[in-house]
């Protein structure tokens, strides 16, 4: 690697973790990045997800004190992040990305829409809810959950609008919806490092510039998380989402 491939990972590194923590999107910077080195797209994805993966473990740890009143509620979800993040990994290794990578934007699209209206749509679905009930698991939100976990574990580029986007008009309130958020995507990150690395499709040397950086940038963003003002939050990730929507259809 150059010492231009360097700066520009270790950049691209922190904003991506911070990003993953405060509102997903993380892969827009890190994977464009990792392209921009000359890696295969491939080994790019597989090498991203092992170096986001400390990240996400990071956030999650900083925003713990928000997951520990849901006790049980989150085991089933935990379960079907696993199963999923494990079948989109195996997806990818199983074949190119070229098709899947031509339904990004429209994907992104439709999760940045959803978020956006997801106000809207809590109070019309849950409107005899109060915000601190804990909505059931239906076979729908299940669904839901399990294919926002394939697709984390083959691709991952907005998976967490994806989730926010799922657990706002589940009506879980948005500081709620976040801290769930990054445990879910940390343990599909997990579940899809050991696939990547058991199939040795990760670029070591730009692991290693890359892992750090994003360490510590989701930390600083989980932390950060916590103090935003909710309305700041949301707005945050419509913006991360429209412009994650306009690069991949302008990329397509």
């Amino acid at each position: 690697m150059s010492l231009h491939d360097v700066i520009l990972l270790l950049l691209a590194g922190f904003a991506a973790g911070g990003m993953n923590a405060l509102a997903g999107g993380g892969t827009f910077f890190s994977f464009p990045a990792l392209l921009a080195t000359g890696l295969p797209p491939v080994t790019a994805n597989a090498t991203n997800a092992v170096a986001l993966w400390p990240a996400s473990l990071a956030a999650s740890w900083a925003v713990r004190e928000q997951l520990r009143s849901l006790g049980r509620y989150v085991l089933p979800l935990v379960a079907l992040s696993v199963l999923g993040g494990v079948g989109g990994g195996l997806l990818l290794l199983a074949g190119g990305d070229e098709t899947f990578r031509k339904l990004i934007p429209w994907l992104l699209l439709a999760a940045t829409l959803l978020f956006a209206a997801s106000p809207w749509l809590s109070r019309l679905v849950n409107h005899q809810r109060t915000a601190g009930e804990l909505p059931p698991h239906g076979p729908g939100s299940g669904l839901a959950h399990a294919l926002v976990a394939v697709y984390g574990g083959y691709f991952g580029a907005g998976m967490g609008i994806l989730q926010l986007a799922a657990f706002s008009i589940e009506g879980h309130p948005l500081l709620r919806a976040n801290a769930l958020k990054n445990l879910l995507s940390s343990v599909i990150y997990s579940v899809a490092v050991v696939t990547f690395v058991i199939a040795g499709r990760v670029s070591w040397a730009e692991l290693a510039v890359l892992l750090g950086a994003a360490s510590c940038g989701g930390y600083a963003g989980g932390a950060l998380a916590r103090r935003l003002p909710t309305q700041w939050l949301r707005g945050l990730v419509i913006a991360v989402g429209a412009g994650m929507t306009v690069y991949y259809f302008v990329t397509a």
